[in-house]
C-alpha cells in the first residue's frame, strides 16, 4: 500500500530539504517469538489475477486491505489499484470466497476519480488499506481506511466508516463515513513524516483497544507505533510511551494483528534489514510476524516465507500480508498482494502450520 519503490526518492529528497533525521528502531533481542510458521501448502499461482473476469477494468491490481473469515465464508476487503494516475485513481473494493481460491467482486466501498481535490470537492485523493472490525457494542461492522492529502502517499489520514445494516451479516455494507480517527495534527510524534498515518489496525486488549499505525518519518524508515482508544470507535490517541514499536530497524508497514491462543500474532509487510537503501524494501520472499503477549510489547521481527526459491515465485516483490486465517489445528491461511514481472499486483494465498519454539 505506501508505494515503497516509486517514492523513495521523493523521501530522500523531502527529508534533506526539511533536515529530518529518521528516528531508529531498535528490535529488543530480549523478546523472542515463541512460534514460527512453516509452508503446509504452496500455490503456484495466484487466486485473483489480471484475467480474472472481475479484473477487467483493474489495470494494475491489489494492494494492502484485510481478509476476513465469517459463517465459512472469505471476505477480501482491498484496495483496487484501477486506473491512471498510477496510485491515485482507487476502489475499495470487497470480494468473497467460499474456499479462498474461487473468488467474487461484490461490491465497491468507495472511488476516488484521480483529480485533485480542488476538483472533486473531497477531502482526499486516494484511498487505501481497508481494515474491517466487528463491533460488539454496536453490532455494526467499523470499517477503518486510509485517505491521502494529495496523490498516492501525502498527508494520510485514518478514517472510520460504519456498515448501516446492523448484524455480522452487514458485513459488506453499504457503509457510511463517520469522521477521521488519527491524522497529523499537534499530537504527532517526531517519528511520524510527510506520510501522515497511512495505515490503522485496531484490536482489543482486555477492556480497551489498541491500534497499530504507521508513517514515514525519514529516509530510511517506514516505522509503526501504537494508539489507543475506550472504545473501538474512540476516541484513539497515540501512546507516549514505546513508540515507535522496536520490532524492525527501518521497515514496517500494515501490521494486521490475530489473537491465537494467548498470544497476539502481527504479520505485516517487511523489508530485508541488512540490505541498503532503497533496495531493503523490496522483500521477494517473505512476509514479517511478531508476537506479543499483552499486545503492547512486540518481539522482533521474524519471517514467514511465502514464496520460496522455485517455480512458485513469481513476484518481483512481497508487498502486503491482508492477515491471518485461523483453520484449526494450529493451521493457517495468509493471504497477501505481491507485484509480478508484468507491473500487476495479484493476490495470493498459502497455508501455514503453526509450529512452538522450544523454550
Amino acid at each position: 500500500m505506501l508505494l515503497k519503490n516509486m517514492i523513495m526518492a521523493i523521501a530522500v529528497l523531502g527529508t534533506v530539504a526539511r533536515g529530518i533525521v529518521c528516528a531508529e528502531s531498535t528490535p529488543n533481542p530480549e523478546l523472542k517469538n515463541p512460534i514460527r510458521f512453516e509452508i503446509l501448502e504452496l500455490r503456484e499461482i495466484p487466486v485473483i489475477d489480471s484475467d480474472h473476469p472481475d479484473s477487467k477494468d483493474n489495470k494494475y491490481g491489489f494492494e494492502g486491505g484485510s481478509v476476513v473469515k465469517l459463517d465459512g465464508v472469505y471476505y477480501l476487503f482491498t484496495a483496487e489499484m484501477a486506473g491512471d494516475p498510477f496510485w491515485v485513481k482507487m476502489r475499495l473494493a470487497i470480494w468473497t470466497s467460499p474456499n479462498g481460491i474461487e473468488w467474487k467482486r461484490v461490491s465497491t466501498i468507495k472511488e476516488t476519480s484521480g483529480k485533485p481535490r480542488a476538483e472533486t470537492g473531497l477531502p482526499y485523493e486516494s484511498v487505501w488499506a481497508p481494515m474491517p472490525i466487528y463491533n460488539d457494542a454496536d453490532k455494526v461492522w467499523e470499517l477503518f481506511y486510509t485517505a491521502y492529502d494529495k496523490g498516492g502517499a501525502t498527508g494520510g489520514r485514518s478514517w472510520r466508516a460504519t456498515s448501516t445494516v446492523q448484524g455480522r451479516a452487514g458485513i459488506v455494507g453499504p457503509y457510511k463515513d463517520v469522521g477521521i480517527v488519527l491524522q497529523p495534527d499537534a499530537d504527532s510524534q517526531k517519528w511520524e513524516g510527510w506520510q501522515g498515518t497511512p495505515s490503522f489496525f485496531p484490536y482489543r486488549i482486555k477492556d480497551r483497544w489498541l491500534a497499530f499505525y504507521c508513517s514515514q518519518g525519514g529516509a530510511p524508515g517506514w516505522l509503526v507505533g501504537l494508539a489507543e482508544a475506550p472504545a473501538l470507535t474512540g476516541p484513539w490517541k497515540r501512546r507516549v510511551e514505546g513508540n515507535p514499536l522496536p520490532i524492525e530497524p527501518v521497515f514496517n508497514e500494515n501490521p494486521i494483528v490475530t489473537r491465537i491462543g494467548d498470544l497476539y500474532v502481527a504479520v505485516y509487510d517487511s523489508g530485508i534489514v541488512n540490505a541498503p537503501a532503497p533496495k531493503y524494501y523490496r522483500e521477494k520472499t517473505s512476509v514479517g510476524y511478531t508476537t506479543s503477549t499483552d499486545g503492547i510489547n512486540w518481539a522482533a521481527g521474524g519471517r514467514i516465507v511465502v514464496q520460496p526459491p522455485g517455480s512458485a515465485n513469481w513476484s518481483v516483490d512481497i508487498r502486503t500480508p491482508l492477515g491471518l486465517i485461523d483453520e484449526g489445528n494450529d493451521t493457517f491461511t495468509l493471504f497477501y498482494t505481491a507485484e509480478n514481472k508484468k507491473r500487476y499486483w495479484p493476490v495470493s494465498m498459502i497455508k501455514l502450520k503453526l509450529v512452538k519454539e522450544p523454550q
